[in-house]
């Protein structure tokens, strides 16, 4: 049985200004991983999935996955064996669903198997309205009833549900997968209009299409799903996490140290690597799948607009923020996903920042260094940001609210300390 202790009381303890030489590995995605593990509720087959990262949101969707009767075997350091043959509840509790958003991603699968889910409405990060109601929409298309009863998403389907053509009006990630899961095992043929393009969706795609699922047009924004009558097991290996990649390149850009990040994904980050030349980064490939980051002595100011995949991901602006704290001139960074994504600047200014927020776009004027201070992480992103902000401020800072981090970053502190960091946790 999967736990999940998330101790609020903790704290972050950094010491600023220590040189970082050595490795850092990236670890498996947690937003492909989510997504896999949910996809395995789709067959009564055993289902392994490797690379699967050490996290409290990963724990969280192994213990939902138990709730409803799945066997669950931790074969290795992140490898994992999945079998849901006889499913003993069908309802998503809220008391695991509000821990994290994704948990709608089991909606799909529930319904497209079982014909029936019962799922609470999902809770998470406070960054902003991520509404389910697309996810619901394209379901009913699909010829689900669904009734929202009590906090609770209840939908049902008569035999299997109907291939339907889907158009979304805005592009959603977990509506995708979602969708895209629930059509793989419905009657007929689904076409998703408008679908997401991120490297977790053909992720998904890929270990679908490995269990025997027709699916053509991942990765473009037209997906098209035959429906099959099952699926069998599989064994797939979870994609590097791109976001961790890319907060490693800007904690070494802003440390001078020499730090080696392994498993760097260049194929999801061009964009993002084209941003960080534009400032004065360098991604330097030194082995097979190993880069270093050089930098030049004077960064250069940019203005960055978030976008959905294949453009500059919201899940880097913070850590981004912080870097340009330190660029020769004014920055701008607009953020175009999540209305309340800002709620980090108050702390990057506790610490020195001086950043203005005028509407969707923050102002970001250079300074010349941070000193410690008390600061929260008020989401997961944004605890990425905390931690590199301490690990180059002067003296002492301390981050609460790292539950947050825990979520998404896979022993951060350890990592860290592997290469020089001096960094621990405290119950205060």
């Amino acid at each position: 049985m999967f736990e999940v202790k998330v101790e609020l009381r903790e704290a972050l303890i950094i010491e600023g200004g220590n040189r970082l030489e050595g490795v850092l590995k990236v670890s498996g995605a947690k937003n492909a991983a989510l997504p896999n593990i949910a996809a395995t509720i789709l067959t009564e087959k055993e289902v392994i999935l490797e690379n699967v990262p050490d996290l409290l949101d990963i724990k969280t969707m192994n213990l939902l996955l138990e709730s409803i009767g799945a066997e669950i075997n931790q074969i290795d350091n992140g490898i994992f064996s999945y079998r849901l043959s006889n499913p003993k509840s069908f309802s998503a509790d809220y008391e695991l669903v509000s821990k994290m958003r994704a948990s709608i991603l089991v909606l799909g699968p529930m319904l497209s198997r079982f014909g029936y889910a019962e799922v609470a409405l999902p809770g998470g990060c406070s960054i902003g309205a991520r509404p389910v109601d697309l996810h619901l929409k394209a379901l009913e298309k699909m010829g689900a009833q669904i009734k929202i009863e009590h906090g609770y998403i209840k939908a049902y389907a008569q035999r299997r549900l109907k291939g339907s053509h889907i158009f979304f009006d805005k592009i959603t990630v977990t509506g995708t997968e979602n969708i895209m899961m629930a059509a793989v095992l419905a009657e007929g043929t689904t076409v998703i209009e408008n679908a997401a393009l991120e490297p977790e969706v053909v992720d998904l795609a890929i270990m679908l299409k490995k269990m025997g699922a027709d699916i053509q047009g991942e990765g473009t924004h037209r997906i098209v799903i035959n429906g099959v009558k099952q699926l069998n097991g599989t064994t797939h290996r979870v994609i590097p996490d791109r976001i961790e990649a890319g907060t490693f390149a800007v904690l070494s850009a802003l440390t001078d140290g020499k730090v080696i990040i392994e498993n760097y994904p260049f194929e999801y980050l061009e964009y993002v690597d084209k941003v960080l030349e534009d400032i004065g980064i360098y991604v330097i490939p030194v082995d097979k799948n190993k880069v270093m980051i050089k930098r030049e002595e004077k960064l250069r100011p940019v203005n960055i607009q978030t976008k959905e995949y294949p453009l500059f991901p919201t899940d880097l602006q913070a850590q981004f923020m912080t870097l340009l704290c330190f660029a020769d001139g004014v920055s701008e960074i607009t953020e175009n996903i999540f209305e309340n994504r800002f709620m980090h600047v108050p702390e990057l200014n506790r610490l020195g920042a001086n950043i203005e927020i005028v509407g969707k776009t923050a102002i970001i004027r250079p300074v010349e260094k941070f000193s410690a201070t008390d600061v929260k992480a008020t989401d997961l992103r944004a605890s990425a940001a905390m931690v590199i902000a301490g690990l180059i401020a002067e003296g002492e800072t301390r981050i609460h609210n790292i539950y947050h981090l825990d979520r998404g970053y896979e022993h951060i502190d350890q990592k860290l300390s592997n290469i020089g960091a001096k960094i621990r946790r405290e119950i205060i």
